[in-house]
């Protein structure tokens, strides 16, 4: 490969480790200092998930898509029982389980080539998912579940969470 497509590949995945590792991960865990282990495993209704299901389904995706997709890991995921699980798992180990698949993750995505990122494999479902593919739909998909943890946190905790601040306009 060409010097452009290395320093291309090198910024897309710096970009998306930054992303899930170095600032949704860290705002993730500031949620769980806030919460009670009853609280994460909280839900709406029973349609709707629980930060505790979110963690374990995230731990899936990453493990499922990255580990063993890209990272050459046997798939041992059982997705609906990402989702099945009331609790009481501990927040500490979920935490744990979560921050050692991140570490995982992060040290799979620095060694990845621009020709890592073209190859295509099947993951999931899917047949045909370049690497590329592959580490876009996680940082996405994490993405939105953080999202969630966000929001369930601050309805159940009933502050702003601060992650902003310093957007906000100080008005005189």
């Amino acid at each position: 490969m060409d010097n452009v497509a290395e320093e291309l590949t090198r910024s897309f995945l710096s970009i998306s480790r930054k992303t899930v590792v170095g600032q949704f991960w860290p705002r993730i865990c500031a949620c769980l200092e806030s919460l009670t282990d009853e609280q994460v495993w909280w839900r709406p209704n029973e349609s709707s998930n629980s930060v505790g299901n979110l963690l374990l389904h995230l731990n899936g995706n990453l493990r499922q898509w990255i580990l063993s997709g890209l990272g050459g890991e046997k798939d041992v995921r059982d997705r609906d029982s990402e989702f099945e699980e009331r609790g009481p798992i501990p927040v500490s180990d979920l935490r744990a389980r979560l921050e050692a698949t991140i570490g995982a993750v992060d040290m799979t995505l620095s060694g990845l080539t621009a020709t890592d990122l073209l190859k295509k494999r099947s993951i999931q479902t899917s047949k045909e998912v370049s690497g590329l593919d592959a580490v876009y739909h996680v940082t996405e998909h994490f993405a939105m579940h953080y999202g969630q943890i966000l929001y369930i946190t601050k309805m159940l905790a009933d502050k702003d969470l601060g992650f902003y601040t310093y957007l906000t306009k100080k008005r005189a």
